[in-house]
């Protein structure tokens, strides 16, 4: 699994000029999905998301949790993660999860985070999606298990 985390002060996402999802202050999550992910490193990457450090205290230090903040997620799909330009200029989506596998593995990821009581706004999976965010900071890591 690969996800790309983004600080942010606000996020929504449309799907044919409908907004389908939309958080305040929180984390904006892309997330793509490999042949060989299980319902178990999906779930550790899922506390380590929920346990990141990447909100600053009354020091400005980053020092505190999305629950310590009581922030909130958006969780996109994002297959393009698994995109392979290693040759070439089209990108090959062969290091991909099948979509069947994706979808399964991708609900397991928002009900993990859901469970936690933080909210979590999505996009809507195989759509053709606009995401809008304001990154706060910036801040922005790429996680892999």
């Amino acid at each position: 699994m690969r996800v790309v985390v983004q600080r942010v002060s606000q996020a929504y996402v449309t799907v044919a000029d409908e907004v389908v999802g939309r958080i305040a202050a929180g984390l904006c999550i892309f997330a793509g999905f490999g042949p060989t992910d299980q319902n178990s490193n999906v779930a550790a990457l899922a506390q380590k998301i929920l346990d990141l450090r990447v909100f600053e205290d009354a020091r400005a230090k980053m020092n505190q949790s999305l629950l310590d903040v009581k922030g909130e997620i958006l969780a996109v799909s994002q297959f393009t993660l698994y995109g392979d330009l290693s040759r070439g200029h089209r990108p090959s989506f062969t290091g991909a999860a099948s979509p069947d596998d994706a979808e399964r593995l991708y609900n397991f990821f928002l009900d993990r985070l859901k469970a936690s009581g933080v909210k979590v706004a999505t996009g809507r999976f195989r759509a053709h999606m606009h995401v809008t965010l304001t990154n706060d900071g910036p801040v922005t890591f790429i996680l892999e298990n």
